[in-house]
């Protein structure tokens, strides 16, 4: 008797419908075999369904079966096709018979005692389900709320493969999940810290800001103890909140990647990253023999904040100039090619030298020239140029220290914010989500404009400081954020020098050189 389960898996970040094909044949041996391209989890599945089925108490046929999961040219990783496997085992049997098990998609993974637990991937594979027009999906309890943000389709929580026929017979029980999205959305963006408990640092402040306003990336450099990393922590509190879309597909990284948490449907709030400078290449851009998400993709739509950026391994950060740069992580495998999305702010920190204290006014340097040479060469002329902001952090004054207050809170400044992104929403109509850092050359040819007066300043700097071309783009987007800040519809010589004092790499190597 042959019989046939709809299901999906993961490839990359989206789902793949799969269909699963159960042949029971009954005048042979018993034997029980899995074919179309499955994995070792995948093919342990035999073990699994036999002993959750005869612990339901129902029969496990004693024919052969065989179990083809369609495309066979698609690989089948993980547990999630142990359900739809037992079903059609069932199906084919004659144990179950239900004419809407057409309708549905399902995926779980089966105990041996019968019981469903929670799969991961289940925002990607409910989309998959939407898109095949089928009526509703059938899952794990643990996975459902995930699953339910998806609008149109019935969302069927499981907690054993009795309730699973139960439904199929009498379509009562379980109910279809419901979630409020209004309600998840008012229950995120809230912070433990702020920026009124940072004392001090109003230039850095600032440049924080401008980041957040046009979507910049910035690199601080100060002494230990100078507050980079507290700064950096507090950054995406005066980020604006992620829209549907972004909380979606943010939610479909951390789902494929096993990070989501049972108790989080849906990711709302930012996502601040922060990995080891002993991070590797494949951990901070993704990849492995299957590949998955690093570093850069989990931050998508967040921060991904790199503390002690010259203790990492110059091989490491050059990885990082493409998705700065594109947005986007291409890794290619053996096993198959993914592209998964990265649009990060990235935040960097670093020391000015080995010991820490070149430009300390309270502690002197004991670097030489050469230990400070090699040690600032370890990031590269062309990751510097991709970094639109690099500002100096002193160490702070003690009158700052003891203050009681911190000055601006997030709230206030996120106003600003908030204010700027959308004059920069209408300016980019065509391209949505699209800010003034990500501008391309015709964009800032046609958005940046400059007066005469503005066209002589920043000529005299681009003669005096040597700028690149991209650092003159990159000079030029940032002027055109703090005319936004500024409520300015044009970029004014005030704006331009604004921007150059966020360039301390570029005012540095002139002066060296």
């Amino acid at each position: 008797m042959l019989a046939k389960v709809a299901s999906a898996v993961l490839t990359g970040l989206d789902a793949g419908l799969v269909d699963v094909e159960v042949d029971v044949t009954w005048a042979t041996l018993p034997n029980f075999n899995v074919v179309g391209l499955p994995d070792a989890a995948v093919r342990e599945a035999r073990e699994r369904v036999k002993s959750g089925i005869n612990n339901s108490e129902l029969e496990f046929p004693l024919g052969k079966v065989t179990v083809n999961l369609a495309p066979a040219s698609l690989r089948k990783e993980g547990p999630s096709l142990d359900l739809p496997i037992a079903m059609g085992i069932l199906q084919a049997t004659k144990q179950i018979e239900a004419e809407t098990i057409d309708d549905f998609l399902m995926i779980g993974e089966v105990s041996l005692d019968g019981s469903v637990r929670r799969v991961y991937g289940a925002l990607s594979i409910a989309l998959c389900a939407l898109e095949q027009g089928k009526k509703g999906i059938i899952l794990p309890a643990e996975s459902a709320t995930e699953a339910a943000v998806v609008k149109g389709l019935d969302v069927i929580p499981v907690s054993h493969i009795r309730d699973v026929i139960r439904f199929l017979k009498d379509g009562e029980e379980p109910k279809p999940l419901v979630l409020d999205i209004k309600k998840l959305t008012a229950c995120t963006g809230k912070y433990d810290v702020d920026f009124s408990d940072v004392r001090g640092q109003e230039h850095a402040k600032r440049a924080l800001e401008v980041a957040a306003a046009g979507g910049h990336n910035i690199l601080m450099i100060g002494p230990p103890g100078s507050g980079k990393t507290m700064l950096a922590r507090r950054f995406p509190t005066i980020l604006p909140p992620m829209s549907l879309e972004e909380a979606l597909e943010t939610t479909k990284i951390y789902s494929a990647s096993r990070l989501l948490h049972s108790s989080i449907s849906l990711m709302f709030k930012r996502p601040f990253r922060d990995p080891h400078h002993t991070t590797s290449d494949v951990g901070l851009i993704g990849g492995g023999r299957f590949p998955k998400p690093g570093e850069v993709s989990l931050s998508n739509n967040g921060v991904l904040f790199l503390d002690e950026l010259n203790e990492f391994k110059r091989s490491t950060l050059e990885v990082l100039r493409q998705p700065i740069e594109s947005g986007t992580v291409t890794v290619s495998r053996a096993m198959g090619t993914v592209t998964y999305p990265a649009v990060f702010n990235l935040i960097a920190a670093m020391n000015p030298c080995p010991c820490g204290h070149l430009g300390d006014k309270t502690r002197e340097c004991v670097c030489t020239i050469s230990e400070i040479r090699l040690y600032q060469s370890k990031i590269s002329g062309p990751l510097k140029d991709r970094i639109d902001v690099h500002i100096e952090v002193p160490r702070l004054a003690k009158e700052d220290m003891v203050k009681t207050n911190g000055g601006e809170s997030s709230r206030e400044i996120i106003k600003r914010v908030n204010k700027a992104r959308s004059v920069q929403k209408d300016r980019f109509k065509e391209k949505k989500d699209m800010l003034n850092a990500r501008m391309s050359v015709s964009a800032i040819n046609r958005f940046c404009l400059l007066g005469e007066e503005s066209k002589r300043f920043i000529e005299n700097a681009i003669d005096s400081l040597g700028l690149t071309a991209r650092s003159y783009h990159k000079v030029l987007t940032l002027a055109r954020t703090i005319s936004d800040l500024d409520d300015s519809e044009t970029i004014q010589t005030r704006h331009l020098a604004e921007a150059l004092q966020y360039r301390t790499y570029d005012r540095q190597n002139r002066r060296r050189f």
